[in-house]
């Protein structure tokens, strides 16, 4: 742990629907140059988890607790949601200026509200902001639902340029403003490689074996790999990158029939591997986390901001009590971690059908039921995993695992109990009738 002279620069990297599978320290063809140096010259977080869409990991990256309870896990923001981040909640951009972290920015994709300025970035503990409030907004024209979704600090921001490219450059912009001698804290949510499915000319054409979205999407993942060597490299400007900690992870796995999940089944909005564990690397050469290593231990998108709390030695009860654990020295390869259980959840379709998952030791349960205002006549669908051995997820041991599966239930019913009564409605409530705000200026 630093000491309180040298506090570590702290840098967060998320890619947004990125493939486990589609990384260079993964085996992909896809030109990935500057992860696989992070991985290289840091270390490989092999059983790193997130939720399986994208706002949930977002929330519970920024509070160190299952969004379920505060009612951010069943699903993702969409525009005409008037819902946002539970403002009781602590986030990580708080708890590091109370720490002395006077420079704490946040460019890229929020996802986090945006009808009202209470749930904006710059309420919510950072002191710069550049980007977009909601996903899925065109990279060119800077768009979702035809009004402009681009913005610096408070302000629309009207700007040219690829949105991938923007975020790298103002990264980067960022890192060389600040003092030497002064701690920083970046995030970096790219909104790349999230659909629409859309790159530039130059970085197509380097994928002429590819076809279609595959084709563009790749271009769209070594865009966003160029934008984070920008990134490094002002790092490497400053001169102290060997006490900058850099955590690198996507917000979920990649979008079926576009993205590559590896040997893993299922995709992104699935309780399966596919959905939950994905690409991610971390680097801290000062304090060990470094060399190349690859490392086993599951932890994920909950254990950041205990983590970060250790690091930066901060010495204060969290505000709210964190459900992930500080894995530093589990990321040094230093230490097994005590095993947990490790919960999935999601429910934001149509179908009103709960896609819940446990991992716990060696063992994964995954269900699909009906939720509690579904039809109680739907099925329920229940599988078990000896995960270790079955990546797969090809051999259901439900019928000679009978004990151990009514345990690992008992667990999805238990963490169900921790369910927020003010929960998020699904995604398409509202989707007929919504009208954009003009440039999606907040209410309030």
């Amino acid at each position: 742990m630093a000491d309180g002279n040298s506090k570590p620069n702290i840098v967060i990297i998320v890619a947004d629907d990125l493939g486990y599978g589609d990384v260079g320290f993964h085996g992909s063809d896809i030109q990935t140059p500057n992860l696989d140096r992070l991985a290289n010259e840091g270390v490989s977080l092999e059983q790193f988890y997130v939720a399986p869409v994208c706002s949930p990991t977002r929330a519970g990256l920024m509070t160190g607790r299952y969004p379920i309870r505060f009612g951010m896990m069943r699903s993702v923001i969409p525009p005409q949601r008037n819902y946002g981040m539970d403002t009781d909640e602590d986030t990580m951009a708080n708890m590091l200026s109370r720490e002395g972290y006077e420079h704490r920015a946040c460019i890229g994709k929020w996802h986090l509200g945006h009808h009202q300025k209470k749930w904006h970035p710059r309420n919510r503990g950072f002191t710069y902001y550049m980007g977009c409030y909601n996903g899925a907004i065109d990279y060119f024209t800077h768009e979702r639902e035809g009004e402009l979704d681009w913005h610096k600090n408070e302000e629309t921001y009207r700007v040219e340029g690829y949105s991938t490219d923007l975020i790298a450059e103002e990264a980067a912009e960022f890192v060389d403003s600040i003092q030497s001698d002064e701690p920083y804290f970046l995030y970096v949510p790219f909104n790349a490689p999230h659909g629409p499915i859309q790159a530039k000319e130059e970085d197509i054409a380097k994928y002429p074996h590819r076809s279609g979205k595959k084709q563009v999407y790749a271009a769209m993942v070594d865009c966003m790999d160029q934008g984070i060597g920008r990134i490094l490299d002002a790092i490497d400007r400053r001169g102290d990158a060997d006490n900058t900690f850099v955590l690198f992870f996507s917000d979920n796995g990649g979008v079926q029939d576009v993205g590559d999940n590896g040997p893993q089944r299922g995709a992104k909005a699935t309780p399966y591997q596919g959905g939950i564990r994905v690409a991610a690397a971390a680097r801290w050469p000062q304090d060990g986390i470094e060399g190349g290593k690859v490392i086993n231990a599951r932890m994920g998108y909950i254990d950041v901001m205990p983590t970060l709390k250790k690091i930066v030695g901060l010495d204060e009860e969290a505000v709210n009590p964190f459900d992930g654990l500080d894995v530093s020295n589990a990321m040094r390869g230093e230490e097994t971690l005590p095993d947990r259980s490790w919960f999935t959840y999601f429910d934001q379709n149509e179908d009103h059908r709960e896609k819940l998952a446990v991992n716990y030791d060696a063992f994964k349960l995954v269900v699909h039921r009906s939720a509690p205002d579904g039809e109680p006549t739907n099925s329920t669908d229940v599988e078990l995993f000896a995960i270790r051995e079955d990546s797969q997820e090809a051999d259901n041991r439900v019928a000679l695992e009978g004990e151990r599966g009514d345990g690992l239930l008992a667990e999805i019913d238990n963490f169900l109990s921790l369910k927020h009564p003010n929960q998020i409605e699904r995604f398409y409530v509202g989707k007929k009738t919504f009208v954009a705000p003009k440039d999606w200026v907040a209410e309030s």
